[in-house]
């Protein structure tokens, strides 16, 4: 992103004089004071603060201006300030000008499971024939769509966007903002259902990423998922399905996994055998849905192998890393819910290992009044003669410990929240180097930090 102010002024409709400022240029946005890059144009929001008070920390940190809010006295106005009625209302306006200008194909990326793997995936796929642009991280909100827009390069010819929601009403707006060229919904799972209620309106929720597609554009989705395939038959946009099931118009014929990587064929290449350094057969409807979108973009089969083999994947998606004791950990902490914990713990399960397998669990959240029924739930996926010791923290994990304590009794252990450095400190006791240890949980549990402790 490269933009003088002057023209920024014009896409925002900037209600203060900047002529002073006309040919200030900058070349990226940030809404973090303390994290930005120097000719940054710094957006303050509400969060827990008021953004405002961090403006003067933005401009000695390297911003070259900062968007301001007209409810908002100015104070020190020596420094490019722009003021506009609502500043993340002007990112988002900024944000869809800048995408005009640029001009490139956008692949949006939404699911209860699997969206930033899914993500990566397209994005490293793409990237073996177009100069592409990806969601950082997770940045997928109303926030992080308008900044992963506004910082693709120039050259950008395809932009990634990954999607998230939990009410209403968001995947409609961020749709509408990024106009998509192809829509992708990954899966239908119980993520969020506190505040939908169940899986249908889940359904519902997701099918608004279509809101925005282009007439020309075509809807990509997991056509094993029912409530997806209700949904779809009205939608007048190309579609094109992938999934497990050989209704779907790209399916795998065969699957080989292990706990470390998978390889399948599909009916659209049959014979090419895709490699993919992940666990977990999910993984491979993953790949199927980025598959589909390289067969849509007429990448080669050849770059889609090579692509797919050593995809760039955000970090702490189930991936292995050695820790400090020798043992290996399957880190999996960004986020989680009851599909995904199976999914895992049954892969788990299986891996070769010459000493203990170590399950980790915090909290899933968001799953609302039924929250401790789906956390009991997981027992099914536990033998004692499979994973040996299972550390379980939060308030709703208890009810997964009263469903394991009678097969597991002081193998599995249970920690409050507020009981963290106490789990990490018996841990790192119980783990030898012949051990492998899987540990999951909603974000915010920030489990990361048992990763580090175990790693460092």
């Amino acid at each position: 992103m490269k933009m003088k102010l002057a023209e920024i002024a014009k896409a925002i409709n900037v209600k203060n004089d900047i002529s002073a400022w006309q040919e200030v240029e900058v070349s990226s946005v940030a809404f973090d004071s303390r994290n930005l890059d120097d000719g940054a144009l710094f957006v303050p929001l509400n969060g827990e603060q008021d953004g405002h008070k961090f403006v003067a920390s933005a401009f000695e940190n390297g911003a070259a201006a900062s968007l301001w809010a007209s409810d908002h006295a100015v104070g020190d106005d020596s420094q490019p300030l722009l003021v506009v009625d609502d500043p993340l209302a002007a990112l988002q306006e900024l944000a869809s000008y800048y995408l005009c200008k640029i001009n490139p194909i956008v692949v949006a990326v939404t699911g209860s499971n699997g969206k930033t793997t899914t993500k990566d995936m397209i994005a490293s796929i793409l990237s073996t024939q177009m100069n592409v642009t990806k969601t950082f991280e997770n940045f997928n909100n109303e926030i992080g769509v308008p900044v992963t827009l506004l910082n693709m390069d120039p050259n950008t010819e395809a932009v990634v966007v990954e999607m998230g929601m939990d009410h209403f009403g968001e995947l409609d707006a961020l749709s509408r903002l990024a106009t998509p060229d192809i829509a992708v919904i990954t899966m239908i799972g119980e993520a969020h259902i506190e505040f939908f209620g169940s899986r249908d309106k889940i359904a519902d929720a997701k099918m608004e990423i279509v809101n925005g597609l282009k007439e020309d554009g075509t809807l990509v989705f997991n056509g094993d998922e029912p409530l997806l395939t209700e949904r779809t038959a009205s939608i007048v946009q190309d579609k094109l399905e992938f999934g497990r099931q050989l209704n779907n118009d790209i399916y795998a014929t065969s699957v080989n996994a292990t706990a470390y990587s998978l390889e399948f064929v599909t009916n659209a290449w049959p014979d090419e055998t895709f490699q993919v350094p992940m666990m977990g057969e999910y993984n491979v409807t993953n790949a199927l849905a980025a598959l589909s979108v390289g067969k849509l973009m007429h990448i080669s089969v050849k770059n889609m192998h090579r692509a797919l083999s050593s995809p760039d994947i955000t970090r702490n998606r189930t991936e292995w890393i050695k820790g400090s004791a020798g043992e290996q950990i399957l880190s999996d902490v960004y986020n989680s819910n009851p599909t995904a914990v199976k999914e895992v713990v049954n892969v788990f399960s299986k891996a070769e290992t010459a000493g203990k397998r170590i399950v980790v669990l915090g909290d899933m959240l968001e799953l609302g009044e039924q929250s401790n029924d789906f956390h009991r739930d997981l027992s099914e996926v536990f033998d004692p003669e499979k994973i040996n010791e299972v550390y379980l923290i939060g308030p709703h994990m208890k009810a997964l410990y009263d469903a394991l304590v009678e097969d597991y009794g002081e193998h599995v252990h249970y920690f409050a929240t507020e009981e963290k450095a106490k789990m990490t400190v018996e841990l790192g006791a119980l783990i030898t180097d012949k051990d492998i240890v899987a540990i999951k949980a909603s974000h915010g549990l920030h489990l990361e930090t048992v990763l580090d402790a175990l790693t460092s």
